[in-house]
């Protein structure tokens, strides 16, 4: 018992670690100290897989850059991005509405409006940070739009294990270094509360696309 518990400290004490790296060591423990816990708490190894902090399996191979560039021109562009133009664009006005006043009786209308507020300000946050870190989003392949894109996308946030996650959604689209650092951003601006809303409504609103899409095998993540 002790040997597993002093080699789950470790696992833990080396993940607390490389973010104090990734994240600047003194300046993010004073400016993220109520984040910790959370993240910390959430960070449970699994047959040697890392979790992200809202739950499912962390992403750590090369993000999809192209189907990141079509989300951005959907929903307008990098300097005026809008997450539900970006829905409507994908699945039509109609569909959109019908959805958004499911999500407003399932999670009441001030959850839903923070969870679009949120969703745009992880995009501009994300490409924020890969600016920095020299990234350029290549052009969106002309064909990855509309109903083509939404499967993409629901692709791209089912993980393994069959569920829907925000975060392996996040991780693949735009690393899990940058998903990390935006959900600091979030934590920071606006509480993790508001973190974990995006990531909980995300879960059921993408579960609700792939059954609309009638994409097969997609599994409702238990945080929505």
């Amino acid at each position: 018992m002790y040997t597993r518990m002093n080699k789950r400290m470790n696992l833990l004490a080396a993940s607390v670690a490389a973010a104090g790296l990734l994240f600047g060591g003194a300046a993010y423990a004073q400016s993220t100290a109520h984040q910790a816990q959370p993240a910390a708490t959430s960070s449970e190894f699994a047959s040697a897989q890392a979790m992200n902090w809202f739950g499912g399996p962390v992403y750590r191979g090369q993000p999809s850059l192209e189907a990141t560039a079509a989300l951005v021109k959907a929903g307008g562009g990098a300097e005026n991005f809008s997450f539900q133009k970006a829905l409507v664009s994908m699945l039509g006005e109609e569909t959109v509405n019908a959805e958004v006043a499911k999500l407003t009786k399932q999670y009441g209308e001030k959850n839903v409006t923070a969870f679009i507020n949120g969703m745009d300000f992880a995009v501009n946050s994300s490409l924020k940070h890969a600016t920095a870190a020299g990234i350029k989003l290549p052009a969106a392949p002309a064909d990855l739009k509309g109903t083509k894109l939404a499967e993409t996308l629901v692709h791209a946030g089912t993980a393994p294990d069959g569920i829907f996650w925000a975060g392996w959604m996040f991780d693949n689209a735009v690393s899990n270094t940058i998903h990390v650092q935006v959900m600091v951003d979030i934590d920071t601006k606006f509480g993790h509360g508001a973190d974990e809303n995006t990531h909980r409504i995300l879960n059921q609103a993408m579960y609700d696309v792939a059954q609309a899409l009638k994409i097969k095998g997609v599994k409702l993540a238990p945080l929505h």
